[in-house]
């Protein structure tokens, strides 16, 4: 019997998320990214104690691809990056209409805009064309009022950050794709394996304040 997904290779895994059997390949490449893995599948259970080297390197190259958009983000920046980027990689994906990279270039560079400007005391919506850059674009401003709402003192140095890490996400978005091979999708591809369900910066002195939803901790 041959995989339902790759219909190459013979199907010899048992997959708990389908079902059905799948072929190991398959199921090492498309765990926990195309596939809804549970949490009790052994073989999940399994590769995060010893992950294949093949794994391995895909995390260093990926980690590799975003860190010239990091290297620059202070530590705050840096929350507001992995915030962003996971409500990217939450965002409602229609497949009759398909998020794309240049959905996320551009939403994110209209509200770094938004937010640049309102740090300078100017209140100016930059809007922006394409529904779903627009729909992605609210749900970033949404985000960023209810992170912000929670923390005290002034707002223009978080607007200037969350901008700074938004600006990180449009570069990445505009160029991953491009030395990867796919400008479609490049981006949120990689975006997708390296955000996990949770993200949390442990360890600080600082009063974190919890992000809605995301289980990230931005430090006032």
């Amino acid at each position: 019997m041959r995989c339902p997904i790759c219909q190459i290779r013979p199907a010899k895994r048992k997959c708990p998320a389908r079902g059905d059997a799948i072929c190991a390949v398959c199921c090492g490449t498309k765990r926990l990214v195309e596939i809804r893995c549970p949490s009790d599948c052994g073989y999940l259970a399994s590769a995060r104690q010893h992950p294949p080297a093949v794994v391995q390197r895909q995390q260093q190259h990926d980690i590799a691809l975003l860190l010239p958009v990091m290297n620059e983000l202070t530590e705050r920046q840096y929350q507001f990056f992995l915030l962003f980027q996971s409500v990217v990689v939450r965002h409602r994906n229609d497949p009759l209409r398909p998020l794309l990279d240049a959905d996320v270039s551009v939403a994110t560079a209209s509200v770094a805009s938004t937010l640049e400007t309102a740090s300078r005391g100017v209140i100016y919506e930059h809007s922006t064309t394409g529904v779903n850059a627009q729909e992605l674009g609210a749900e970033l401003k949404r985000v960023f009022g209810e992170v912000t709402g929670q923390m005290e003192g002034p707002r223009s140095p978080l607007e200037r950050d969350a901008a700074k890490a938004l600006r990180a996400i449009e570069e990445a978005a505009r160029g991953v794709g491009k030395i990867v091979g796919d400008e479609r999708e490049g981006f949120l591809s990689l975006a997708r394996r390296v955000m996990k369900p949770s993200q949390s910066s442990a360890g600080h002195d600082e009063k974190p304040v919890d992000t809605p939803g995301s289980g990230l901790i931005i430090v006032p």
